[in-house]
């Protein structure tokens, strides 16, 4: 048995290819399936199943076209009841496919329909898909559908913890959530594991009751994207193929569409289209677009010339945006909204000055850990839905930090757009500002 691990950094996530004497499983592919389809054919496999153990709130998924494309064998939980033709998972009714079986293991915590595959070869059991249900060294978060429902699916999730922590030690464990997922409580760190590792050291598994445990999952929530709430619907009926990943070249951006700059922050921060947002091309460019713009409205963007636009497109596609009009690569003399970028002595030299204002964008479990006294804080997304905070003066530079630079630089093109003077850390955060200041008041 052999199991290829497909990662997609900005979502957290993990596809999973299982493969043994010819024969293959694939576990909650993305919709760029192709990379995982090419990898199965380079290895002469015969896809016989296609295994999805939840409708994910994250992504779209590429289940029904991978399954289209191979004639394998769709899985889905029995009460997902998506509305494309599928094989519906009991709970430990086992599906045989010749060598291989499957083994549906109810583990609703996640969502309520969640479901965890065990993967027999010749009777033995030999791998564990766990999804969004036991991950490692932490466990699938319970209120992504909503604050009414997130107690009931976290007791759940106590006992689904469990049901899987009683399988045999040696069984590996690969779930689908990661750390980068903002399906997962925590940063589990490692992407895989054992169910013995897993009643070792997850602390997830120490806790006793369905109440504490719901208690812990629940104390400090994290922000749910945007874009979430249409990831569920979308793959409750059906996602159609991906869209190609070249789009047209446009002298100026569409009609009616939002510009979003991917060119390098550097960049940037030198001129930009006025209203556009400033989003660089990274892994997780895609679910900031979708975090901070209306979803799947239309989309120019802006690139350098000669920079591949493929990646920002996949992304986009990846969580069901087919919008993207164009692209711009000269901008000429209409680049004229402007932020500045500062490395940490620098930021740190202009913070202490008595003018200063600093405006923290971290989300709020971060600032948690560590804060900044006298700074305005406003998680990125909050600046879209709430404003810019009245305490800023647009008068006076504003000086911004998260926790490495990045989004401090999306949050300095938005101030930007506003008439603000934005002055963006970058290649450091927050907690580098504080450990500096101490060395400063220390000397």
């Amino acid at each position: 048995m052999d199991v290829m691990l497909f990662r997609t950094l900005g979502l957290g996530d993990q596809t999973y290819l299982l493969t043994h004497e010819g024969k293959g499983v694939l576990v909650d592919p993305q919709r760029d399936i192709d990379r995982f389809l090419r990898a199965a054919a380079e290895r002469d496999v015969d896809l016989r199943f296609v295994l999805e153990t939840h409708l994910h709130n994250d992504y779209v998924s590429g289940g029904e076209q991978a399954a289209l494309r191979t004639g394998a064998e769709l899985v889905l939980p029995a009460a997902a009841a998506p509305s494309y033709r599928h094989t519906p998972a009991f709970h430990l009714e086992e599906i045989n496919g010749g060598g291989l079986t499957i083994r549906p293991i109810h583990t609703p915590g996640h969502t309520p329909e969640h479901t965890s595959y065990l993967v027999l070869i010749d009777g033995e059991p030999v791998a564990l898909f766990s999804g969004g249900s036991l991950l490692v060294a932490s466990a699938g978060r319970p209120d992504l559908l909503g604050p009414e429902r997130a107690r009931s699916l976290a007791r759940l999730q106590h006992g689904s913890l469990h049901r899987l922590a009683a399988l045999p030690p040696g069984i590996a464990l690969y779930p689908t959530h990661g750390e980068g997922s903002f399906c997962t409580v925590t940063g589990a760190g490692r992407l895989t594991s054992t169910i013995g590792a897993e009643l070792k050291d997850n602390p997830m598994l120490a806790i006793e009751g369905p109440d504490e445990l719901a208690d812990t999952l629940l104390a400090a929530p994290m922000p749910i994207p945007a874009f979430y709430k249409f990831m569920g619907p979308a793959n409750t009926l059906g996602v159609p193929p991906m869209p190609p990943a070249r789009v047209a070249e446009l002298d100026q951006p569409a009609q009616g569409s939002h510009v979003v700059d991917i060119r390098p922050r550097q960049v940037q921060a030198r001129g930009m289209l006025p209203g556009s947002l400033g989003i660089e091309l990274d892994d997780d460019f895609g679910s900031w677009t979708g975090w901070l713009l209306p979803y799947a409205k239309p989309i120019t963007l802006v690139a350098e010339p000669g920079q591949d636009v493929a990646e920002a497109v996949t992304q986009l596609a990846q969580i069901g945006i087919d919008t993207v009009q164009g692209v711009v690569r000269n901008l000429g003399e209409a680049a004229t909204q402007t932020y500045q970028l500062a490395a940490l002595d620098a930021f740190v030299k202009m913070l202490i000055q008595p003018t200063a204002q600093l405006l923290d964008v971290r989300m709020p479990t971060e600032r948690e850990q560590t804060r900044l006294a006298g700074a305005v804080e406003r998680f990125l997304p909050d600046l879209l839905t709430q404003g810019t905070p009245g305490k800023l003066d647009p008068a006076r530079p504003v000086l911004i930090a998260c926790a490495s630079g990045r989004r401090a630089a999306i949050a300095a093109g938005l101030l930007a757009r506003e008439g603000y003077r934005p002055i963006a850390l970058t290649g450091a955060g927050v907690p580098e500002v504080v450990a500096s200041l101490r060395e400063r008041n220390a000397a």
